[in-house]
């Protein structure tokens, strides 16, 4: 049985506990370890074992932060497969709660996806969407290792920590705004990643005479047959290390 809601004043005080550990775990970092930290504040408010929190563009997620390599990881397989919880949130601007990756609906809707996590001993996948009612940035997605739902003060708690997300992510300086040395390395590495796999697309595209989609869609089926990246192997046929041929 679902956990009873709290009442309207714990609900109150578990809102200024929310917010008193985010202020309290962002405290004298840097802009580029804002996302991680504030991964790391998930973990310790919510019954989860990991978090991350990823930029959305054109479908393809861009990791910031997380809490833990495993954390990283589920997100990058969700990246390369095109497909799990975080790409659905993105797609539908509401979160996506997939409580059960051993057994039934969510195994039936993202098959590979919860044979992938499960592997690595993550059961059940939270995404939250980061930006408004009319556009999604990105997501957090939070991570367990036992299959279960969330109650509903954990979700409120979840969107608080996704709406502090969100305001760091559009505060956070563009490269050409970067106060400091770190600022921009992060930065442009980040845009760096998402450019190799947009020229890898085009150049995919011409070798195989496809479509946008059809060539994300190799390289993506390129990677996980490999048990690579997407981002790695995009890096691989821009430097003209792999070639993708007709046959």
């Amino acid at each position: 049985m679902r956990p009873r809601d709290d009442p309207p004043g714990e609900r109150e005080h578990g809102r200024e506990r929310a917010a008193d550990a985010i202020a309290e775990g962002v405290r004298g970092v840097g802009p580029g370890e804002i996302p991680a930290r504030l991964c790391d504040v998930a973990v310790e408010l919510l019954p989860v074992t990991g978090a991350s929190v990823s930029l959305h563009s054109d479908g393809m997620p861009v990791q910031l932060g997380a809490s833990s390599a495993r954390a990283a990881y589920v997100t990058e397989i969700q990246a390369t497969l095109g497909d799990g919880p975080c790409q659905s949130a993105a797609e539908s601007g509401a979160p996506v709660l997939a409580c059960d990756l051993t057994a039934g609906q969510d195994v039936l809707r993202w098959p590979v996806f919860a044979q992938q996590a499960t592997a690595v001993g993550v059961r059940a996948v939270y995404s939250l969407p980061l930006g408004n009612d009319t556009m999604c940035v990105g997501t957090l997605d939070l991570y367990r290792d036992t299959p279960g739902d969330l109650t509903d003060p954990d979700l409120r708690t979840a969107r608080v920590v996704a709406g502090m997300m969100t305001v760091a992510l559009m505060a956070l300086p563009r490269v050409e705004e970067a106060g400091e040395p770190g600022d921009e390395r992060w930065l442009s590495g980040l845009a760096v990643d998402q450019d190799q796999v947009y020229q890898a697309t085009g150049m995919i595209m011409a070798q195989l005479g496809v479509g946008t989609d059809e060539a994300l869609a190799r390289l993506r089926a390129h990677a996980f047959a490999n048990a690579r990246t997407a981002v790695a192997v995009a890096r691989d046929v821009v430097e003209h290390r792999l070639r993708f041929d007709v046959d």
